[in-house]
């Protein structure tokens, strides 16, 4: 499955000569049954289209890996995050235009989506097809109050062969590095290791000594999924190492390609490691195997407390991960018979945050207008601040911003929320929240993955822990302005902790971007003094042309932090640091192969 589907090759090709001119077609067809029958011949071919470039997008990860062109790879990853929504809001304008019906007659919707699905029936992404119908159709509608759900129901998923998605190496501890050279084996690569028996022999012997203190731990084989996962300069092996009973453990090999050849650089063995690696604070992965569904479920299998929704962004799926993570917070709300209400901390001035005590997820609105507590002159309204939360799920992250899922035109049962919270969102947000019937419906829904506030965390941590926090919350600060980004709201109410005490910024009304600011000393003021200085947020620039050199690879601006060029470790005795941001390849985050470097554990579950 490391080889690029022949569908989307043959769409790539196809493409023209399919493109057929279904506008005109709709236009000009005499009756409405007609009409609806090319109107979902002509979705299902933009969904070919789209899903053939993406395809092709990830695929070529690999290449770029290969040859070691990594400005493409970057290029392509930012083309094929953004290539969803740049082929459905065009395909919705030219909708509305051929069969303007379609915005005025709801039930013409149901007759499209039964043609589609005819038409869809039998395809393994025949799920993700349908999310596109409906992503048109929420277009179409956009800025109405009409909800469209989020979900798949009647479709039937296809099931491929277990070979076509994992490849399965029995054996037993300890392990011989002759076994290791085939697993190495298994992504296709074209590129040739530098030194495949010194790599395999460090693996073995690493992973011989993982499991030594049990005895081997009943290994049974090594099951690895058959594909490479790209992303920036590097490049993964993803598996499981199989133990007696149905326990599993990560066993992810990290690649780097130099000028002499393939060198594997690292093993990943500890969850909280392979938790960061895929970290939904990092860009996704391109994976070379399309069954996206298996792929999410082997990864949830090695990360259990990771929701499986959000598995599906880390290998880039995003729009299915939309819906698989709505119906986590449905399945939540349903089977754990809770209601949201506002979440820990204090009470947001721009957001109106809320959740439920057993939800993976922080779900947010914007206020019409910010409370009194707001702390800036001027504010530009909610519009403005969803379009920061958009922006930040567009960039690189580096690790340090958690990423937001934006859902429109959506319908949640009235019966979900406390009485309280209900009053004040519609109160609030009226502009963004309606009550229809027994229902709300949300203009939009920022969601986003629960931590503790760092302010709550603090009030009961221990010390050692508070301390490594507010360490971390500086590494955070540095890898956000080394993506240009700066939070001029610096309250710990803005920033959350996770489980392995990494610091991430989630609140984003007041950020900016760190090049339109003017950043000066604070060396003149008084000893004691509290207030901020009322230049401290003048409007500017930072560095002019030697800031974007910089960012460039060029020459840095003093006071911009430095992007390291090549990967740097964490110090290999603390599992908790954050290093400072890297933002090719993410080796700060593997523990080493013993021999190559000094081994790293995090002693940590």
């Amino acid at each position: 499955m490391s080889q690029l589907p022949e569908s989307a090759r043959a769409a790539t090709v196809e493409k023209p000569a399919r493109h057929a001119d279904f506008a005109a077609r709709v236009r000009s067809s005499a009756s409405e049954p007609a009409r609806v029958q090319l109107t979902a011949e002509w979705i299902l071919s933009a969904f070919d289209d789209f899903y053939a470039e993406f395809l092709r997008l990830t695929w070529a990860a690999r290449e770029t890996f290969e040859s070691r062109d990594h400005p493409a790879a970057v290029a392509n990853a930012r083309r094929r995050l953004g290539l969803y929504n740049a082929t459905v809001y065009p395909l919705a304008e030219e909708l509305q235009s051929a069969f303007p019906q379609l915005k005025e007659q709801e039930p013409l919707w149901r007759e499209v989506e039964s043609a589609y699905r005819t038409r869809v029936d039998g395809r393994y992404e025949a799920d993700l097809a349908l999310a596109y119908l409906h992503s048109a159709q929420r277009r179409v509608h956009h800025g109405e109050w009409k909800p469209v759900a989020y979900g798949f129901r009647g479709s039937h998923r296809v099931v491929p062969p277990v070979t076509a998605v994992s490849e399965y190496f029995p054996c037993s501890w300890p392990v011989d590095p002759l076994f290791v050279q085939r697993v190495l084996q298994v992504a296709d690569l074209a590129v040739p290791f530098c030194d495949p028996a010194r790599d395999a022999e460090l693996i073995a012997r690493r992973v011989n000594d993982v499991l030594a203190a049990r005895s081997g731990a009943g290994l049974r084989a090594i099951e690895m999924l058959r594909a490479g996962f790209f992303r920036n300069r590097g490049a993964y092996l993803v598996g499981r190492l199989i133990l007696k009973g149905a326990e599993l453990k990560p066993c992810i090999i990290a690649l780097v390609n130099t000028a002499a050849g393939l060198r594997a650089e690292a093993l990943l063995h500890v969850v909280p490691h392979v938790h960061n690696l895929c970290s939904s604070t990092e860009a996704p992965f391109q994976v070379t195997n399309r069954h996206y569904h298996e792929l999410a479920a082997f990864l949830h299998s090695i990360m259990p407390s990771r929701p499986l929704g959000l598995h599906y962004s880390t290998i880039g799926y995003y729009h299915f991960s939309k819906v698989a993570v709505m119906n986590e917070v449905r399945r939540c709300l349903v089977q754990e018979h809770e209601r949201l209400s506002v979440a820990p901390g204090s009470p947001g001035t721009v957001t109106i945050a809320f959740t439920s005590p057993q939800l993976d997820y922080v779900l947010k609105v914007i206020r019409d207008r910010p409370t009194s507590g707001y702390k800036w002159e001027r504010f530009e309204g909610a519009d403005a601040v969803l379009a920061k939360y958009k922006g930040v799920h567009d960039i690189n992250r580096t690790g340090s911003m958690l990423d937001n899922i934006v859902y429109y035109n959506l319908r949640l049962a009235h019966g979900w929320f406390e009485s309280e919270l209900a009053s004040e969102l519609l109160a609030a947000a009226p502009n963004s929240v309606q009550r229809q019937g027994r229902a709300l419906v949300f203009r939009y829904l920022i969601a986003q993955r629960k931590l503790t506030p760092l302010n709550v965390f603090l009030e009961k941590a221990p010390q050692q822990k508070a301390e490594r926090a507010m360490i971390n919350l500086g590494f955070c600060i540095r890898n956000n302005a080394a993506a240009n980004v700066f939070n001029k709201d610096f309250d710990a109410r803005n920033y959350g902790v996770s489980r392995y005490l990494k610091i991430y910024l989630y609140d984003y009304d007041a950020v900016e971007a760190l090049t339109d600011l003017k950043v000066r000393t604070n060396r003149d003021r008084c000893e004691g003094e509290e207030e901020v200085p009322a230049w401290f947020f003048e409007p500017g620039v930072v560095g002019g042309t030697a800031a974007g050199a910089a960012r460039r690879g060029g020459a840095r601006h003093p006071y911009l932090p430095r992007v390291m060029p090549s990967g740097r470790l964490r110090r290999a005795d603390d599992p908790y640091r954050m290093s400072s941001v890297d933002d090719e390849i993410a080796w700060r985050h593997a523990p080493q192969i013993q021999g190559c470097r000094r081994p790293l554990d995090a002693g940590t579950r």
